[in-house]
């Protein structure tokens, strides 16, 4: 009896060992403000598919670059930009091969009023607007694609003193959303969902008009050695996780 007893309690134990919240892991994620959205739906998705846990943290690639090389606990990057995985790479703080485009970002100006923003973007010749939000271009990849955009039509000189700077692109998105400011350049992917855009009007901006935003994924050194991280990565490349991304209006 007390054999059978200590066979029952150590099977009992090893399924313990199997049952999900004990294998499940936890991944750190500094994610592009761009792409807050679609990084909260699939730090849920992957969740519910892998049982792992993925803590999501929101601010500008640039940011994330100094914090990452002053030793951030990030284990993985998903980066606004495709030259910040390269030098985090080259710099010894990314692992070698790891890195991939996960999506192509899409830059659009966007009003909340309806009525402001034509489908050519004329209205930024046309000007009867005090402020037009932007984000930094020296932190935020779509704030640079702003100002080539800008440059593009010739009109520096006339929009950039009615610019309030952004320090990303969500707080470049909450000056247009409160209003703070008329109209705005931000990511597609903030004012759409579902392929429905939001209210308010748009303009989308040509790709011809600024560098294509190749936003890249990497595993991060901490992270090296942590299956949860890994199993973020796979995921990201998953048909699921593709078809969320491209719902908020990126391409792949």
């Amino acid at each position: 009896m007390r054999l059978v007893k200590h066979l029952f309690l150590l099977l009992a134990f090893l399924s313990t060992l199997s049952s999900p919240s004990i294998r499940a892991g936890q991944v750190s994620i500094a994610v592009a403000a761009n792409f807050a959205g679609p990084a909260q739906k699939l730090a849920v998705t992957f969740e519910q598919e892998t049982g792992n846990k993925a803590v999501v943290s929101i601010g500008s690639t640039g940011k994330f670059y100094t914090q990452i090389k002053n030793g951030a606990p990030f284990e993985v990057l998903l980066a606004a930009d495709d030259e910040t995985p390269i030098r985090l790479e080259g710099e010894g703080f990314g692992v070698v091969n790891t890195r991939f485009t996960y999506a192509i970002g899409k830059l659009v100006l966007w009003s909340k009023q309806v009525g402001i923003v034509d489908d050519r973007g004329e209205v930024l010749r046309r000007g009867g607007f005090e402020h037009i939000a932007i984000a930094d271009p020296r932190l935020a990849p779509y704030g640079l694609a702003a100002m080539q955009a800008i440059g593009k039509m010739g009109l520096e000189k006339q929009l950039l003193p009615k610019a309030v700077w952004g320090e990303n692109i969500s707080q470049t998105y909450l000056y247009v959303d409160s209003q703070a400011a008329s109209l705005g350049f931000v990511a597609l992917s903030q004012v759409i969902q579902d392929g429905k855009v939001r209210e308010g009007s748009t303009w989308l901006v040509p790709p011809s008009m600024y560098s294509m935003i190749r936003q890249d994924a990497i595993l991060l050194s901490t992270g090296k050695n942590n299956p949860a991280a890994d199993a973020f990565m796979r995921f990201m490349r998953s048909k699921k996780a593709q078809e969320i991304i491209q719902s908020f209006g990126y391409s792949l």
